[in-house]
C-alpha cells in the first residue's frame, strides 16, 4: 500500500500556499464546511452534504466514489478523534469540500493527533480497510497538521473523472 503524501506535492498544480490556508477559505463560495459531532450519525450526514454539494457543483458524476470517501474519513475521524486530548467543542470534527479546478478536494479534521496509518487490508476482518478505500477511490491522499492541534485528512478527486 502507498504511503500518503503531503498536500503540497499533490495540490501544487492547483495552487499556491498551504494546507492550512485552503482550510481558512471556507468564505469562498466554491466551499462548503460542515461541523460534525463526534457521533456514528455524522457519517451520513457527511455523505448528504457530500452529494449535495457535488451536485450543485454540477459534479453529480463524483457523488458515489466522494461519499465512499468521506464515510470512511469521517468513521475513522469519529473512531480516533474520541481519544485526542483536547476537547470535541474546542476543535469539532469538520467536513470542508473544496472546488480547486481541475479538483475536488475533500478533508475532515478532528481534534487528534494521531498520525493516518495505512494498513494491509484484512478483506474478512470488518476494520482497517478505511485507509485501503480513500486510496483506490481518490486520486491521492494525504494527511497535515494543523496550527491549532489536531489533522486534516483529505482525497483529491480529479473534476474531470
Amino acid at each position: 500500500m502507498l504511503e500518503p503524501v503531503s498536500a503540497a506535492h499533490c495540490l501544487a498544480p492547483a495552487r499556491n500556499g498551504d494546507f492550512q490556508k485552503l482550510m481558512r477559505s471556507a468564505l469562498r463560495r466554491d466551499t462548503t464546511t460542515c461541523p460534525l459531532r463526534p457521533q456514528a450519525d455524522s457519517v451520513k450526514t457527511a455523505r448528504d452534504v457530500t452529494r449535495t454539494t457535488l451536485d450543485r457543483w454540477g459534479l453529480a458524476k463524483l457523488c458515489d466514489d466522494a461519499a465512499l470517501v468521506v464515510s470512511e474519513l469521517v468513521t475513522n475521524a469519529v473512531r480516533y478523534g474520541g481519544h485526542a486530548p483536547r476537547r470535541p467543542q474546542d476543535h469539532p470534527i469538520t467536513l470542508i469540500l473544496l472546488r480547486l479546478a481541475p479538483h475536488v478536494l475533500l478533508a475532515v479534521s478532528d481534534p487528534s493527533d494521531e498520525i493516518p496509518t495505512p494498513k494491509e487490508p484484512d478483506f474478512i476482518s470488518e476494520h482497517g480497510r478505511g485507509l485501503h478505500i480513500v486510496q483506490t477511490y481518490s486520486t491521492c491522499w494525504g494527511w497535515d497538521a494543523l496550527d491549532e492541534g489536531g489533522k486534516a485528512v483529505w482525497a483529491l478527486f480529479g473534476a474531470e473523472r
